[in-house]
């Protein structure tokens, strides 16, 4: 059996920062071209540009007196904001840093939930026009913004296919879907 050594020599090590640069505690972050590319990420800029006409062009109207816009405003400023968000996300990766979050179901329920709303806001907007309106101009704003709803409805509506696709893996095969580890 063995002896057990009678001295015991111990090495201790300085702070991180004392030998060199320190480590920032975000890692940099990086632009993702390819989802500016992906089919996902077009329609996401679609949505942002032509979501921003939809509440845009409501807003610059007198539309406080009729209650229906109130709905399409809410829909519209609502699935902006949160298009906004999660393509900041996706173009800077960030959801690779939050891997516990299933995030190709969140996009589906998302997209699903935003077209099935849009469809509403989309008929609501259209079904409120009135071309006996106080102020000029606003009949033209209103009619445009249940065009652009309309627009960006069918662009959630692709987006819910792709992302559908995407989680449920379509268009890859078996070879190039196995993990090699």
């Amino acid at each position: 059996m063995a002896e057990f050594p009678a001295k015991v020599r111990t090495q201790t090590s300085s702070p991180a920062g004392a030998h060199g640069p320190a480590r920032s505690a975000l890692p940099s972050l990086a632009l993702d071209r390819g989802f500016l590319r992906s089919f996902l990420g077009l329609l996401m800029v679609v949505e942002l540009v032509l979501g921003l006409l939809v509440w845009a062009l409501i807003a610059s109207t007198y539309y406080q007196p009729i209650p229906a816009y109130g709905w399409v405003m809410f829909v519209a400023v609502f699935f902006w904001l949160v298009t906004v968000i999660l393509f900041v996300m996706y173009l800077l990766q960030l959801q690779m840093k939050l891997s516990m979050i299933p995030w190709s179901i969140v996009l589906v329920i998302f997209n699903a939930a935003a077209t099935l709303l849009y469809v509403t806001a989309f008929i609501t907007c259209s079904a409120a026009v009135q071309s006996r309106i106080q102020l000029p101009g606003d009949y033209n704003k209103r009619a445009a913004a249940s065009f652009f709803a309309c627009i960006v409805m069918i662009a959630y509506g692709a987006s819910t296919f792709f992302s559908f696709q995407a989680w449920k893996g379509f268009g890859s095969n078996a070879a190039t879907s196995q993990v090699t580890d």
